[in-house]
């Protein structure tokens, strides 16, 4: 009995086996099982389905590479050696970057077929034993010798975000529906739901969700998944893209109090991981003339912006990480792998720019993110609000941690945080057309007119820090105003 996946391989085999030639991603041969050729087409073959916005390679044994009969072939991977090492071990372990290769053995009419399956080359050129090779029609050919092509190939790792690559394979459109939450797309675009499956899947290529495959099946994209997942899990390279929340009990890691992920897709579960953070934060207390009033510690501005943030600039391809959210009794934290594209102290006015351009854009048509800025100008904006210091980034070996403090007042704040609000306020208001004095840090700080002098410090700090300046040298005390360094 053939099962669905030795199907869908026949089917694959037959339908290239209909192609008028070998292509730069198709190799056909009969019976060549040497190891160091078979290593060299995998790089050329890899390398050559970027270059042809493909997902997959293919070098086929077992079909005529004239007529394109199959004949069948001796080769049988398996059991194939070099030294005392297995075939396929030998040939990962000399490539780079490892790839997941994977042998096919089939029977087709009869006849004995060996698939090799190759990835397309992501990030970088793939090499064997250190030397990159490429397709130029059917020919193999050493990569540095055609300059062209090589330039062509690294535009092409641009080109191709980790967002349209495959998160699950050869799918039927009610594998489709049954993996994605089709009907919270048209709640989300306040759209009707179509009356016909047909139609939903017309939208889900559309919006590039889904792709089809080489036998008229469907690619589910990382992008579709990762937005209208039911469920991450069902997704073996998106498990870890799930947004953990962890709350913890006072200022460390000690002990965890709860612990939630939330495993559906963003766009699914966006306006929950907000409210279920809001929730957990702990709300300060104002005692005064017998009565007892409790205030919110951070905005729901600032925590969506966080999200969001948290999100949209995630790198998507670093394996083994994930974003998270951490709650402490006085702050806020989320981290996520891959470094910020921006220099840390360009956070508020550089234009918007994510590692995920396609999945910013879905953000942004349905308002989890706004078009302008990066998000920070209004997180800071929100925290201004409640005089808490400035959002704290931190960046470093491949990843990016934000922080939000809260403190009860303004004496308690380290001298860092009031250097970083006062920048950040300065960036903020600079972007917005308005003119920073005193006065306008005052209102940032929470500071009376009377104790102006704290906020005068404050600036002459932030001044020695390099970060703001005077917008005019030769203006009187009183008529003061400042800018970023980079204004």
């Amino acid at each position: 009995m053939i099962n669905e996946q030795t199907e869908y391989y026949i089917n694959l085999v037959k339908r290239l086996c209909k192609l008028p030639a070998e292509t730069e991603w198709l190799e056909l041969k009969c019976n060549n099982e040497n190891p160091q050729e078979i290593g060299e087409y995998i790089s050329a073959l890899s390398n050559s389905a970027a270059l042809s916005e493909r997902d997959k390679a293919y070098l086929i044994w077992g079909v005529d590479d004239v007529n394109h009969d199959i004949v069948g072939t001796r080769f049988y991977p398996a059991t194939a050696k070099v030294g005392n090492q297995e075939l396929e071990n030998w040939l990962v372990g000399l490539l780079n970057p490892n790839l997941y290769i994977k042998f096919i053995n089939l029977v087709i009419d009869s006849k004995n077929v060996v698939i090799l399956e190759i990835p397309r080359a992501v990030n970088i050129p793939v090499s064997f034993k250190g030397l990159e090779y490429i397709r130029v029609g059917s020919y193999k050919k050493k990569l540095k010798d055609f300059p062209e092509k090589e330039r062509s190939l690294w535009q092409s790792f641009s080109a191709a975000p980790y967002e349209l690559m495959p998160a699950a394979e050869n799918v039927t459109e009610d594998e489709v529906t049954f993996l994605l939450n089709c009907a919270k797309y048209y709640e989300l675009m306040n759209l009707p739901l179509p009356t016909s499956r047909a139609g939903i899947i017309h939208n889900m290529l559309d919006e590039e969700f889904i792709r089809k495959n080489d036998i008229g099946n469907y690619i589910i994209t990382n992008l579709g998944a990762l937005l209208f997942a039911k469920n991450l899990n069902n997704f073996r390279h998106l498990k870890r893209k799930a947004i953990r929340v962890v709350q913890y009990n006072g200022t460390g890691r000690i002990q965890a109090d709860r612990e939630k992920v939330f495993e559906q897709g963003y766009a699914i579960c966006f306006s929950d991981i907000c409210d279920y953070i809001n929730t957990l934060i702990p709300q300060s207390e104002e005692i005064g003339s017998g009565y007892r009033k409790e205030h919110i510690m951070f905005p729901p501005k600032a925590i969506r912006e966080m999200v969001s943030n948290l999100i949209i600039h995630q790198q998507l391809d670093v394996r083994g990480a994930g974003p998270m959210v951490e709650i402490f009794s006085t702050r806020v934290e989320t981290s996520n792998p891959g470094n910020l594209l921006v220099d840390v102290n360009r956070i508020i006015d550089t234009a918007p720019h994510s590692r995920n351009e396609a999945m910013a854009s879905f953000l942004r048509i349905i308002r989890v993110c706004e078009e302008r800025g990066s998000g920070f100008d209004r997180m800071e904006e929100g925290l201004g609000e409640l005089k808490i210091p400035a959002p704290k980034v931190e960046t470093g070996d491949n990843f990016t941690r934000t922080k939000l403090y809260w403190y009860p007042e303004l004496s308690a704040w380290e001298k860092e945080d009031k250097i970083r609000t006062c920048y950040l306020a300065t960036c903020y208001n600079y972007v917005n057309d308005v003119s920073v004095s005193n006065a306008v840090l005052r209102n940032r700080f929470g500071v009376e007119v009377k104790n102006k002098a704290i906020i005068s410090r404050i600036i002459k700090d932030t001044v020695e820090a390099g970060l703001i300046k005077l917008s005019d040298k030769n203006a009187a005390p009183k008529m003061r105003r400042y800018i970023p360094y980079w204004a």
